[in-house]
């Protein structure tokens, strides 16, 4: 007989979860697999970024959310607060509120990162930022950031650029 408060459970494969291609200068594209849109949770929002070799996630920092970024595949640099630090698979990131940090792909292959963020919030901004992607299909060309980028971040709680120290 299962426990009547027994919780929910998961087992999502690679290509499950909404994903979409991302503007540069990251490039390639970010999965969202887990979200308050598909769990009864509102804790927290977990996916995959995985950035084309050359690409970056620019640095930012976030007003209200803790995050934990775990490399899985390629190699990099994390930029914390302006220190540098390489990343290669088994590689942690924690970035507390109002931490800047991003990452730069300066390898030859995608750097894939997996994300978990307290609260929730990254993955409405992901799913603005760009066209829905359909695993196995080709990156469309000349994806722009969307005009209203700012106010989009802005809804994510991203700290703005005079909020951060400088580099």
């Amino acid at each position: 007989m299962e426990h009547p408060d027994k919780g929910l459970k998961f087992v999502l494969g690679p290509d499950d979860g909404d994903s979409f291609w991302q503007p540069e200068p990251a490039g390639g594209y970010a999965t969202v697999k887990l979200s308050p849109f598909n769990l009864p949770s509102n804790q927290f929002a977990a996916g995959v970024q995985v950035v084309d070799p050359g690409g970056e996630l620019r640095q930012h920092g976030h007003q209200r959310n803790e995050e934990m970024l775990f490399v899985f595949e390629g190699h990099g640099t994390a930029i914390v607060d302006g220190e540098r630090f390489p990343v290669e698979p088994g590689s942690l990131v924690y970035a507390g509120r109002w931490v800047k940090h991003g990452f730069v792909n300066e390898g030859d292959s995608q750097l894939k990162i997996f994300w978990v963020i307290l609260p929730p919030g990254l993955e409405t901004l992901i799913s603005a930022l760009g066209p829905v992607r359909q695993p196995g299909e080709d990156r469309p060309a000349n994806i722009e950031r969307p005009a209203n980028v700012q106010e989009l971040l802005d809804k994510a709680f991203f700290a703005r650029p005079d909020q951060l120290p400088p580099d």
